[in-house]
């Protein structure tokens, strides 16, 4: 029961009836007025104007993000300054409109404007080509902010969203797919899986695991990271077979051709292989919806030995704190897909603990916005609950 709910108890109302009398304030043209010429306040009401614009204003610094990266301004400025006629001429863009996006763009941290009108990378323009698939996030979003246009329709589920038809091939659905759509966003989520691997691989240790099956790991290159950190592990991928050739050819161009094998096959109607004492969910369940996430946890528990581990690593919604990557944007990239969810990390250990795992730890990543991770054991000595669940 929580502290609000005991009759008598009036900290609660009380807190609640501050909350609605500071809202009421807030939303008073005449106490802004007043706030604004206040000195006390005067900051707040500033920083909270600034949050608010940024807020109105957001569509615009991403679409100033997408123009930089479709621009390749930082390749342009790679090796120094030019004026915004030089880049207009090199992107073949009117040179009023270039000075335009380079003032933006240095007003959003990108771009750095030096005393004599010519523009620079800053240190943050500089990262982007440098950050493994986000110039491809970045230019696919065009389709994202297509589904986003109309914002009431999109939350009412009155959308027929784009998004959803450039992921058949990545979500097995049958039917002809463009093969060049099935390679860019293949390669999309093989280049921003590295990332992931990196935070994974630094919240867990598989020194002690004898085989990992990696389920749904795409091309591979999860396992690959994981290959290049253990080199006496052996690995596995669990995948659809339009995928296998892809993942062979990575794992002979890195050499783990000998101990990394590909089963394929659907989570959704076959069992999942046994033998591997630990077995990966990357960036999987988000995917689906709870039912289909059941179904594929009891299938994991059940091909687990006895004290098999379970590593689940994706973006995860804060829950009671809700959190500006993933309940802000994954959680909507996830609907526009019509296909998952974004889920917190207590509600992915409520759906473990219901199939019998036990032992789940929440691990702390130093990249949450990249990834989160959650572990899981299956319990010696007893009976395997999931059985029922498949």
């Amino acid at each position: 029961m929580g502290l609000t709910e005991y009759p008598g108890n009036r900290g609660g109302d009380l807190f609640e009836k501050f909350q609605q009398w500071r809202n009421s304030l807030a939303g008073s043209r005449r106490f802004q007025s007043w706030a604004a010429r206040f000195p006390l306040v005067k900051y707040l009401a500033r920083r909270d104007g600034e949050k608010l614009f940024d807020l109105v204003a957001g569509f615009s610094y991403s679409q100033t993000l997408q123009a930089f990266v479709a621009f390749d301004l930082a390749t342009h400025l790679k090796a120094g300054p030019r004026s915004a006629a030089d880049l207009a001429l090199r992107c073949d863009v009117p040179q009023r409109r270039m000075e335009v996006l380079c003032q933006a763009a240095a007003a959003l941290g990108l771009l750095k404007r030096s005393k004599d009108a010519k523009f620079a990378l800053a240190r943050l323009g500089a990262a982007v080509p440098g950050v493994p698939g986000l110039r491809e996030m970045i230019l696919h979003h065009d389709v994202l902010y297509r589904d986003l246009r109309d914002p009431v329709a999109f939350f009412r589920g009155e959308t027929d969203t784009e998004l959803a038809g450039f992921w058949p091939y990545v979500f097995g659905a049958a039917g002809d797919v463009d093969p060049e759509i099935a390679q860019t966003y293949s390669q999309l989520m093989s280049d921003s899986q590295v990332l992931v691997a990196e935070e994974t691989l630094k919240a867990v240790d598989l020194s002690s695991c004898g085989k990992l099956l990696d389920i749904g790991g795409g091309t591979g290159a999860f396992l690959s990271a994981v290959g290049a950190s253990y080199p006496d592990l052996a690995l596995q991928l669990f995948d659809l077979p339009e995928v296998a050739p892809h993942a062979q050819a990575r794992f002979e161009r890195e050499g783990l051709a000998d101990r990394a094998s590909i089963t394929t096959g659907s989570f959704r109607e076959d069992s999942i292989p046994e033998g591997a004492s630990t077995i990966s969910l990357v960036r999987v369940l988000y995917d689906h919806q709870d039912d289909t996430v059941r179904g594929l946890l009891a299938k994991v528990f059940k091909a687990l030995p006895e004290n098999g581990s379970l590593i689940i690593s994706e973006p995860m919604s804060g829950g009671s704190k809700p959190d500006r990557t993933a309940d802000a944007y994954f959680a909507l990239y996830c609907m526009a897909m019509r296909t998952g969810c974004v889920r917190s990390a207590d509600r992915i250990s409520q759906l473990l603990s219901e199939v019998g795992f036990a032992d789940i730890s929440q691990r702390a990543t130093d990249r949450p916005f990249i990834t989160r991770v959650v572990t899981a054991r299956k319990p010696s000595n007893q009976l395997d609950k999931s059985v029922n669940n498949i």
